[in-house]
């Protein structure tokens, strides 16, 4: 009889809500290490976390996914290296959204095993005893453990425990951040992939949601850039920070305009290639759309749906805007002889701060050079945006 009672409820006899309540915490922790861990520290090196929360995440991961420091960190590291190429690991626009979705998974596993990605991305991860010959050598023990645990805690429905816990990091962290992340979504910044802020706010990942922001600034440790959103993960690091466990490195600087600033510096230069793809979405919303507006002054609807959704796809990399779309634009608004003026010296100014070859030098004089052209193009939006890019600095945030 006791024997069947152990079986039924297991040494907690939770009720349905404890059990409901502990998953959920658990979850939590796994996915903070994830976020955390193996993604802003170990990844990117956004935070550097104490010892103690170091190998209390590495066990956690182990110990409820399987998956090991290395692996994770070379996968991820060589994503934003081939983003939306063959190379990409787990790409949605490659891969089909259906595939990473539901069996990002299987793509995580099948690049594990190639030794090239893990040595080539995968450099600086844990490489002591303990990752040797516990955590990757029995690399599966961590799961099959986290099963006897269940069971013996909740009983029968420890099964059904397991199994979400199982199914809940791969479906999110390797499914709908992969997935989701470049496929819906909005967009704050013009990054040269399909990346998606996937919602304001979404309490169960960790602020991974806001995908976007991370591609546009991947080292930084903070993902929440605009009002409204909110990310879970660095409210953690501040609270671990507050406490001395964990030390924060690397943060976006504040984008700010120093009036007194009359021409390009440094500094200048700096702050503009920092905030590259914010900058590019300000020329769009304060450059091209108000002359499309001027240009097409109309109280059509039509017409100004057709400017909505042109600059809307103004902030996509040319490879993902739908067909349809590049048809409209070349037969509509880009006929325009003053819309073909504004984008020439869009196109003009990206291959400035995309010029690698460039010195410090080099590129304050080609950005003056860019800002004298514009103020002689006699266009009052591209006057004004040129003089506030000579008064763009950087701050750093407390």
């Amino acid at each position: 009889m006791e024997l069947l009672t152990f079986l039924e409820t297991g040494l907690l006899n939770f009720s349905a809500w404890q059990i409901v309540l502990t998953v959920f915490i658990g979850v939590q922790i796994t996915l903070s290490g994830v976020s955390l861990f193996l993604h802003r520290e170990q990844t990117h090196r956004g935070i550097k976390l104490h010892p103690v929360v170091q190998h209390f995440y590495r066990f956690w991961t182990w110990f409820t996914t399987g998956m090991l420091t290395k692996d994770w960190v070379a996968i991820h590291r060589k994503h934003h290296a081939h983003c939306e190429t063959e190379d990409d690991p787990h790409s949605p626009q490659i891969h089909g959204i259906k595939k990473v979705l539901f069996h990002g998974v299987t793509l995580y596993t099948e690049e594990r095993k190639n030794k090239e990605t893990l040595e080539k991305y995968g450099k600086g991860t844990p490489d002591d005893w303990i990752e040797r010959n516990i955590y990757t050598r029995f690399h599966y023990l961590g799961i099959l453990l986290l099963a006897v645990l269940d069971i013996a805690l909740f009983g029968v429905i420890g099964g059904l425990v397991f199994a979400i816990q199982i199914i809940w990091i791969p479906f999110f962290a390797a499914g709908v951040i992969n997935g989701i992340g470049h496929y819906f979504g909005y967009r704050n910044y013009r990054t040269d992939d399909s990346s998606r802020n996937i919602s304001r706010f979404a309490f169960f990942i960790m602020g991974e949601e806001l995908h976007n922001n991370h591609h546009a600034f991947p080292s930084s440790c903070k993902f929440a850039h605009k009002k409204g959103e909110y990310d879970i993960g660095w409210f953690l690091i501040k609270a671990l920070n507050k406490i001395g466990l964990c030390e924060i490195k690397k943060v976006v600087p504040e984008l700010t305009i120093d009036e007194s600033q009359v021409t390009f510096s440094n500094e200048t230069v700096k702050a503009i290639l920092t905030h590259k793809f914010n900058l590019m979405q300000l020329y769009i919303k304060d450059v091209i759309k108000p002359n499309l507006t001027a240009e097409f002054s109309s109280d059509c609807k039509k017409e100004k749906k057709g400017i909505k959704k042109y600059t809307q796809q103004l902030s996509l990399d040319p490879q993902f805007i739908k067909k349809k779309w590049n048809n409209k634009f070349q037969s509509g608004f880009e006929e325009n002889q003053t819309i073909q003026s504004m984008m020439a010296f869009k196109y003009e100014l990206q291959a400035i701060w995309e010029n690698n070859s460039m010195n410090m030098e080099e590129m304050v004089d080609a950005f003056k050079q860019w800002c004298q052209k514009a103020e002689a193009s006699g266009n009052q939006m591209l006057q004004d945006f040129a003089a506030t890019l000579k008064q763009y600095k950087l701050q750093q945030q407390v």
